[in-house]
This record gives C-alpha cells, sequence and structure tokens, in this order.
C-alpha cells in the first residue's frame, strides 16, 4: 500500500505549486485505498465566457491524472456564483452576469472539457442548486467564520482599498460562497490557480468550522499568454482557445517568446524535461515546433498536426504560399477601364481586414504583397491579375480572380 501511496502522490505533484497539507494527502489517499472509496476532487469554473483555453487546461489536466488514478471528479460549474463575479486578481468590480449570458456560456463547456476529461467518469455539479436555496440565517452563520480583516488581507482587495477603488459587500461574500461549495460536496480535495488560493483556503476554514473534515487545496501554475508577459486571458487577447483551427492553434504556439517555451513545455505536456530542455538549446525554433504539434496533436489528433507542422513550415520558413488559398473575386465596380484597382480598395474589399483604415495602416507597414512583391502606397492603382496572391501580414492570403 505504501509504494501504491507514493506513486499516486508522485502523479499528483506533477507540475503543483503548493499542496496544503501534503502529509494529509497521504492519509486521505491511504484511506480511499483502505476502504476502496474514491476521493472528491473538486474544481470549479465560472461561466463567465464561452471559451476554454490552454490557460483553464492546466487544472482540468490534473483532474484527468485524478481521474486516472480512480477518483472521482467534481467539475463545478458556478452559474450562482458567476452572477456575484470572482473578483480575484481585479483592480475593479467584474459586470454581473445575466442568466441568460451564463446559460450561452454554459453550452459550450461540456464539449471543451470532454476533449481532456473522460465525461462519462465526470460529475457536472451547479452551485445554484444549493446556493440559491441558501437562508439569510445560513449566509450570517457563514459571515461569523471570517473577519473582515481576514478579507482585506487578499492582495486584490487591499490595492483597491489603498487606491480608494470601491470593494462592494457581494464581493466579499465570493470566497465565502465557494468555500460553502466545498462543504455542500464535502471535497477531500481542491484544485485551482495559485492566485485562487485564498478561496481555496476558505474552503478548509468553512469545512472546518462546521465539523467536516478539511479539504487538501492543490495550487497549479499560472500559463503566461501569448504575449509573454501577462497571464493567459482573452481580455488580454493573448489565449489560445482550445476550440479553434490546429492551423491557428499551431501558429499561435509558435509566435510565443522563447523564454516561456520551458514552461510550455513542462505545462501542457508529457515530454521529459531532459528531451525538451535540450532542443530548446541546440534549435529553440525546431524545439517550438516540436512543442506546438504536440500540442495540436492533443486536441486534433498526431496526423491533423503533422499536417499543419508541414504546411507551416512551407509557409512561413520556405517563404511559399499555402497549400489551399481562397478564391477572392475583386468586385468589379472597382477595378477601371486598364483593369487596374486602388490597393486600398482591393485589400479593404478582401476580406483579410475589417476596416479600410486597417487597410491603409497595414499597407504602409509593408505588410501587404502581391506576388511576393512589398506596396506601400495605399493609393498606388495595381493590376488585377488572374490567379496572383495577395499576402496581408504572415498568415493571411487570397488568391485573386477578376469580378465579372
Amino acid at each position: 500500500m505504501k509504494a501504491e501511496i507514493e506513486r499516486q502522490i508522485e502523479i499528483i505533484k506533477r507540475n503543483t505549486v503548493e499542496i496544503i497539507e501534503e502529509e494529509e494527502l497521504r492519509e486521505k489517499i491511504k484511506k480511499s485505498l483502505q476502504t476502496n472509496t474514491p476521493l472528491k476532487v473538486k474544481y470549479g469554473i465560472d461561466p463567465t465566457a464561452p471559451d476554454i483555453h490552454l490557460g483553464h487546461t492546466v487544472p482540468i489536466k490534473k483532474l484527468r491524472d485524478f481521474q486516472i488514478l480512480g477518483h472521482r471528479i467534481l467539475f463545478l460549474i458556478g452559474d450562482f456564483t458567476a452572477r456575484i463575479g470572482d473578483p480575484t486578481g481585479r483592480k475593479e468590480t467584474r459586470p454581473i452576469l445575466s442568466v441568460e449570458e451564463i446559460n450561452r456560456n454554459l453550452t459550450r463547456y461540456k464539449e471543451q472539457v470532454g476533449k481532456i476529461l473522460d465525461l462519462e467518469k465526470t460529475e457536472f455539479v451547479y452551485n445554484s442548486h444549493w446556493l440559491s436555496k441558501l437562508s439569510l440565517e445560513e449566509l450570517i452563520k457563514l459571515t461569523s467564520i471570517f473577519t473582515i480583516a481576514q478579507i482585506l488581507e487578499r492582495e486584490d482587495f487591499t490595492m483597491r482599498y489603498q487606491s480608494r477603488k470601491p470593494i462592494y459587500l457581494h464581493e466579499f461574500l465570493y470566497p465565502l460562497l465557494q468555500g460553502y461549495d466545498s462543504y455542500i460536496l464535502e471535497a477531500d480535495i481542491e484544485i485551482g490557480a495559485t492566485e485562487q488560493k485564498f478561496n481555496l483556503l476558505a474552503g478548509r476554514t468553512i469545512q472546518e468550522a462546521l465539523g467536516q473534515s478539511k479539504q487538501v487545496v492543490i495550487t497549479m501554475p499560472i500559463l503566461v499568454g501569448t504575449d509573454g508577459k501577462l497571464k493567459m486571458s482573452k481580455s488580454y487577447n493573448n489565449h489560445i482557445p482550445i476550440e479553434t483551427t490546429p492551423e491557428d492553434m499551431f501558429g499561435k504556439i509558435m509566435s510565443i517568446p522563447d523564454d516561456i517555451m520551458e514552461d510550455y513545455f513542462s505545462i501542457l505536456t508529457d515530454i521529459s524535461p531532459d528531451i525538451y530542455k535540450k532542443k530548446i538549446k541546440e534549435n529553440p525554433r525546431d524545439a517550438k515546433s516540436l512543442l506546438a504539434r504536440e500540442i495540436v496533436k492533443e486536441y486534433f489528433g498526431e496526423s491533423k498536426a503533422e499536417e499543419v507542422e508541414k504546411e507551416f513550415i512551407k509557409v512561413f520558413r520556405e517563404k511559399k504560399a499555402p497549400s489551399d488559398i481562397p478564391e477572392f473575386e475583386v468586385p468589379a465596380n472597382l477595378i477601371d477601364e486598364e483593369g487596374k484597382v486602388l490597393l486600398v480598395e482591393l485589400v479593404s474589399s478582401s476580406g483579410l481586414v475589417s476596416s479600410k483604415s486597417e487597410a491603409k495602416r497595414l499597407i504602409t507597414q509593408n505588410a501587404v504583397k502581391i506576388e511576393g512583391k512589398v506596396i506601400n502606397d495605399p493609393y498606388q492603382k495595381v493590376e488585377i491579375k488572374e490567379g496572383e496572391i495577395l499576402k496581408i501580414g504572415k498568415r493571411r492570403f487570397v488568391k485573386i480572380k477578376k469580378g465579372k
């Protein structure tokens, strides 16, 4: 039994930042094995956005480790707490979401989570089932467990308090309600990002205060976004969604700074550190290509990952046009009697940019090419020739076709 306990501990500890407390975890695993009862492992996510990105997958992959070890996964959907808005890491109050917005986001969650977890062995629970029924008396009892000083110890609240930005009373309730979720579910373990530590520990405090065995808290690293600076977030436009095209995922991974490659390998792949560290040292470009291929393989399959990698090498290293380029039929009213069109009109009508102003900006920034030739005058007239390639930036291509 001791060998099995240590085997599970080794798997669980991989990529974690902190386990509070490791000895408690050992005891829980021991009891689980003795009684043949799987541990209840909780992870909560508020459906504040419809997309799950690679940053979200870090704790979800840890859930998969527990699932493979035979434990019980409680995937908590915070459909009630999403109406409050988690203040963690926020410099201002989150907007309160409507029930309609929450339900729209919920519809896509299970499908995306199913790319990582075995859905047949995953229990989805919704905290509206118990929080919406919480009485005022029960809520007051819950608030009596904490002091205002304890709540204000949180860094995000402290910063807002010192800068005289408002902190609303409902935000104080968020960690208490997250902790109450753990009590209701009788969670043995809760997983979350390092920035969630206060909320996770609130669960231990509430369980103990209400006479329940304390959950073990496991914190996971925060994945930095494609900018290499801020945490991955849709709000920062540095995220890589898992529900995207394999080409987009591969390209975005190839765009990350070299100095965060080790973190991506460690957190997002199962490749041995000895292998990826050696590859990064010898050839960072090839190492990044391996990283992108491994991540794309997980979500789209090995053959698709290899196909996308070959196409990427062809376009971005060998500077060749993609194999499959959509055609763009130039509107006939833009073409003059000499068969020419203003470059800004050509680019803005191509569907590759959102507006004429963006077209002008990209042209003047030398980001527009026709048949490999840079043209940087928005008002230059270019001759329309069937089959020529219009390229914008590194990844946008269309094949020109004359309109009738």
